[in-house]
């Protein structure tokens, strides 16, 4: 799996600030993922526009298995 991982501050605090996740479930490469950032940030950032959006980067989730 890809995720897309972005910080965003408050515009009213800019030393507030939260980490957001967007997970792709789907087979997607990260390559893809960085073409699709852009119009899939601009959307979350409509949808929250007290916030800004001030770096972002595309990774493979790390996942663990447990054997039972």
């Amino acid at each position: 799996m890809i995720e897309l991982v972005f910080t965003v501050c408050l515009l009213s605090s800019a030393v507030t600030c939260e980490e957001k996740r967007i997970t792709y479930v789907e087979n997607m490469t990260p390559r893809t993922c960085l073409r699709q950032a852009q119009p899939e940030l601009a959307r979350w950032n409509e949808g929250n526009p007290k916030w800004l959006i001030r770096r972002w980067t595309c990774r493979t989730v790390e996942t663990t298995s447990i054997d039972l």
